[in-house]
């Protein structure tokens, strides 16, 4: 049974990151941390009641293609209705179309209890905000009026169409075709992987699509962004015939069952009907804004699925009795107790535990840089903090979804034999997170796009940034019970300042030997800005002991634990890092 981690989504928010820095912005006027505790005590609640309670249910019985459409489980389409009178569609979008107007950081909280309570369907919301998102920042005043009304009410979902069988993670291999027609075009192609591209919650969908108007310019710079909706809609709103786009199959996949992954096939008769967004060939552009939010969403998913994952093997090893533990004091030796007595058991809950916190710190970080980003009224602020959530991007979604494939694999050794048994279903959970590091870029494009467009586009600016600010605040006098873990982090970034300027250094050899290195030096990032961050909860914690001796002693086990541990990850990484990719560079494929 999953449990909502309110107390330790409190204490990030309100304490680790603070954010009362968001109080009385424009735009904000009615946030504050009271106001994001009742908001978070309502989701736990959806989470806790309705969506925990059909997750192994979904993944039994999955989405069900037919030539009618994708039926999916009747106890989804149920949890959809109540997801929608609830009110959550409307969280984070604008209120200026009906939306509660909620900060992305308070959005990102509540995402993360739908991902750990049902992932499958989390997604189809995700995708619906970031659809709203995209027209309400690209779309015409008549589009706005049109979709995003309904949208934001829940009337209708919304989905992402860039994937085609040939073009995987090279949008300008696109061949998706759009042909003018008066105010409308055609489009003609299909298109693969896409999330919730069909489904029964709702009458209509709107897919935004990525395709080349006739004469456009090959690559990239040829791509255009459509409205296609799945039922035409008239003037006022209402719905008319089915537009020419069919679902021909949904993908049979490793995990995520309830959520369907579709092969779409657009203009299959006279052609799909699909309205121009923004201008002619800016396409991937504007998709890049969708893909943005989805990506900070997409990485939390790693650490709210670590989270569940870890709640789940905390349970099995407090009630499996197997062996003695080493520790057992002499007056209950010879006692059989349970598996959580174990050394090593320790270490993996240990591991799990203070991955998921770390993750979480980073991610709600770097959606609050965003919101300060976009609702302070400095200038001079909004452009740095706009800088450093966009730094972070690549991090949260690479570094927070690889931590959530090992702690849910650690999750199923937790469990033992019996962890490879569906029946105990700690599978599932590392089934349903595996596709995390792969999807909205895999962890090698994240990487790629950190060291390129984020920290060698600006020689470093933005990173050089942060590590000067992560090294003032390290290099404080520290309370003394925890200055050891402290110098941990301080070296640890430190070790990251280095990294950063050989990132540098091979920029200017060319893009083959920065990508060669890319990953590590990803991972040592996440890790690095971990550690800082835990260790400023660690100092908190400290701190505030005797306010919740239970709580605190706690964060001090975990971020003791993970402090120590990033050093060492930290040190391997970079040491691939600083030696560089040469390795990788001079391997020759006919050899593989």
């Amino acid at each position: 049974m999953y449990h909502a981690p309110l107390k330790e989504l409190g204490f990030v928010l309100h304490q680790l990151i603070d954010d009362g820095q968001l109080e009385g912005l424009p735009g904000l006027a009615e946030y504050s941390p009271e106001f994001a505790d009742s908001v978070l005590q309502e989701a736990a609640k959806f989470a806790e009641q309705v969506l925990d309670p059909i997750n192994v249910l979904g993944d039994q019985e999955g989405a069900k293609w037919t030539p009618d459409g994708v039926r999916m489980p009747p106890a989804f389409k149920e949890a959809y209705r109540q997801f929608v009178a609830g009110g959550w569609p409307q969280l984070r979008a604008t209120q200026e179309y009906g939306g509660q107007g909620a900060p992305t950081v308070l959005g990102t909280a509540v995402e993360e209890l739908w991902g750990s309570a049902n992932l499958a369907f989390k997604l189809c919301p995700m995708l619906t905000q970031a659809v709203i998102e995209a027209i309400h920042r690209c779309g015409t005043s008549r589009q706005k009026d049109l979709y995003l009304p309904r949208l934001i009410r829940g009337e209708w979902t919304g989905t992402m169409n860039l994937t085609e069988p040939q073009a995987g993670s090279d949008l300008g291999a696109i061949r998706m075709r759009a042909i003018p027609e008066g105010d409308s075009f055609r489009l003609h192609g299909q298109k693969i992987f896409i999330t919730y591209g069909e489904h029964d919650y709702t009458p209509n969908i709107i897919h935004m699509v990525l395709a080349r108007i006739e004469g456009a310019p090959a690559g990239i710079k040829g791509i255009s962004m459509f409205i296609v909706p799945r039922v035409l809609v008239g003037a006022d709103g209402s719905l008319g015939e089915p537009n020419d786009v069919r679902c021909v199959s949904i993908e049979h996949k490793l995990g995520i069952h309830s959520s369907p992954t579709c092969v779409l096939s657009y203009g299959e008769k006279a052609g799909a009907v699909g309205y121009l967004v923004g201008e002619p060939n800016r396409g991937l552009e504007y998709m890049f804004i969708m893909m943005n939010a989805a990506r900070l969403s997409v990485g939390l998913e790693g650490y709210a699925l670590s989270e569940r994952a870890y709640q789940h093997a905390l349970a099995y090893a407090r009630e499996r009795v197997q062996g003695r533990p080493a520790q057992a004091t002499a007056p209950v030796r010879d006692k059989p107790l349970p598996i959580v007595f174990h050394a090593d058991i320790k270490r993996m809950l240990l591991a799990m535990k203070s991955q998921t916190e770390a993750a979480r710190a980073v991610a709600l970080y770097g959606a609050l840089q965003l919101d300060l980003g976009r609702y302070h009224p400095d200038a001079a602020t909004r452009a740095a903090a706009q800088a450093r959530g966009d730094l972070l991007i690549p991090i949260i979604k690479a570094w927070a979804t690889e931590m959530g494939v090992q702690s849910a694999s650690l999750g199923v050794q937790v469990h033992g034999g019996m962890g490879f048994i569906e029946e105990t279903g700690a599978a599932q959970y590392y089934r349903d997170v595996r596709i995390t590091t792969i999807y909205e870029g895999t962890t090698g494009i994240q990487a790629n796009d950190l060291v390129g467009r984020k920290v060698g586009r600006d020689g470093g600016t933005a990173m050089g940034a942060l590590i000067a600010d992560m090294l003032e605040e390290l290099r404080r006098e520290a309370p003394s019970d925890s200055a050891g873990d402290r110098s941990a982090a301080l070296a640890a970034v430190e070790l990251l300042k280095e990294a950063t300027a050989k990132v540098l250094e091979f920029t200017g050899r060319g893009p083959e030997h920065v990508q060669a290195i890319a990953v590590p030096y990803l991972m040592l990032s996440g890790y690095a800005i971990g550690a800082w961050l835990m260790a400023r909860a660690q100092s908190q914690a400290a701190g505030r002991i005797d306010e919740d001796r239970g709580f605190y002693s706690g964060k001090l086990q975990t971020t003791r634990f993970f402090l120590q541990h990033a050093l060492h990850e930290v040190r391997a990484q970079a040491a691939i890092v600083t030696g560089g990719g040469g390795a990788v560079v001079e391997a020759d494929p006919d050899l593989f």
